[in-house]
């Protein structure tokens, strides 16, 4: 998803997000997943400007720590004043390239900048560099890796996030999610606040990250008095970065949730004992419109039980959670069903994470309240990206309130259908659920695809 703001929006006011639930969230951890203390920091900006608005603390924090800091700069932001009369994109570029260097010498005399020179508005089409260029990077003990949102709505900084997330996949690295636009757009059920964190600033760092910010003159104060020439970065916004603190989006934090449900091999939602659940997961695979899959997606598996039933009937699964607990408990219920053969079990965060390769069945069942709005939407784009011409997606979701969440299951399965566009082949409606199969146009029935009619 792409908000939609210019740079010229008031936006929501600070004094507004004063009263948001950032005052109380709990203090960043600066080590790596393992817990060991911070020791190399790697600060990805799609543009020159977002190292020091996102995490210009952070980077002087980690200089004060004596940790090696790095700031990975994806484009030259050489798109900012598409209409300026004396400015080319070239000669743009060339000025933003030394003002990231200025900026960052402000937060830390000894951190190292690269610039990957991707072209500045087009990131999402070279995710892929990002991705290389940051593995690369994050090898080492007691790493933090930085980066934007992957759902701040500007489109380089959503795909500066999902490399992020993709560069962490199977590495100890600790990824930090900074927002900027979202500070302008975002109402407080669009923040994953459970994921949430703050680094509180010493006057020092402020002042470091205030001088650093004053560098990017390009950005903060007009090129020139001609029209075209204005400041990007507005009085408004800036003062959004004047907060006595960062905010920042750990992943492990959040997974750190589900982690704690599923702790000791529990079962929390009851998937083995309760009839709702065994009875949901019957009309759950009864609704597959083939008998036989040939690669299938389960979002979410929890310990297992559906991908156990689900297994069957695909040649092979790939089921992901964000819980390393959960991952256990389906190992054991897949090894007692005696289809861990088919089943490659995956630790990941989706959507910001997703895996490679494509489906003929993708299934969401319960989890999508989980997701802000954006995040459906990022789940949707990732699913249609991934789907095969004869590929099946199955929606399956609790009616009722969620306590602690923004979405219910109705309002969850119309963000998807309108984002996945795709015509609905089975739709089952009770009081408690709602199963929805979609299907890409020409998949039709049960019969025709089985070869009977």
């Amino acid at each position: 998803m792409t908000a939609r703001f210019t740079h010229t929006d008031a936006g929501r006011s600070e004094a507004s997000w004063s009263s948001s639930p950032l005052a109380g969230l709990p203090a960043a951890e600066l080590t790596d997943r393992d817990g060991v203390p911070l020791r190399r920091l790697v600060v990805l900006a799609a543009h020159p400007d977002d190292e020091t608005l996102g995490a210009g603390g952070l980077i002087a924090r980690a200089g004060a720590l004596g940790a090696a800091v790095t700031v990975v700069v994806a484009t030259q932001g050489e798109a900012s004043h598409p209409d300026s009369p004396t400015h080319t994109p070239d000669r743009l570029a060339a000025l933003r390239r030394e003002e990231i260097r200025a900026a960052a010498a402000r937060l830390h005399t000894a951190v190292d900048v690269v610039l990957l020179e991707l072209p500045d508005g087009r990131l999402a089409a070279h995710e892929d560099a990002v991705v290389a260029d940051l593995r690369s990077r994050l090898t080492e003990p007691g790493t933090v890796l930085a980066a934007p949102w992957h759902l701040d709505g500007h489109t380089d900084h959503d795909a500066a996030g999902r490399a992020a997330a993709t560069a962490v996949t199977g590495t100890a690295a600790r990824l930090l999610e900074y927002p900027i636009w979202a500070w302008l757009w975002a109402d407080d059920a669009d923040v994953p606040w459970d994921g949430a964190v703050r680094l509180d600033l010493t006057p020092t760092e402020r002042d470091a990250k205030a001088a650093a910010l004053a560098e990017h003159t390009s950005q903060v104060a007009p090129l020139s008095p001609a029209p075209g020439d204005e400041p990007i970065l507005l009085p408004d916004m800036v003062g959004r970065f004047a907060r006595p603190f960062e905010t920042f989006l750990d992943a492990e934090r959040f997974a750190g949730i589900f982690e704690r449900l599923h702790a000791g091999g529990a079962d929390p939602w009851g998937f083995r004992d309760r009839w709702y659940e065994r009875r949901k997961r019957a009309l759950t695979v009864a609704a597959l419109p083939r008998e036989r899959f040939r690669r299938g997606l389960e979002v979410g598996c929890s310990i297992g039980v559906l991908t156990a039933e689900l297994a069957p009937r695909c040649a092979t699964l790939v089921a992901t959670d964000v819980s390393p607990a959960a991952l256990a408990g389906a190992a054991q219920t897949l090894a007692d069903a005696g289809v861990a053969d088919v089943v490659e079990l995956r630790r990941l965060r989706l959507p910001a994470q997703w895996p490679e390769g494509v489906f003929d069945l993708v299934v969401v069942s319960e989890v999508g309240y989980y997701l802000t709005a954006a995040g459906l939407d990022l789940l949707a784009d990732r699913i249609l990206a991934g789907l095969t011409d004869d590929g099946v997606v199955l929606l399956c979701h609790w009616r009722h309130p969620m306590t602690g969440w923004a979405l219910d299951g109705d309002a969850v399965h119309e963000r998807l259908r309108g984002r996945l566009g795709l015509p609905v082949l089975v739709r089952h409606v009770e009081e408690d659920l709602l199963i929805e199969v979609l299907v890409r146009p020409g998949v039709g029935s049960v019969a025709r695809e089985s070869g009977l009619v």
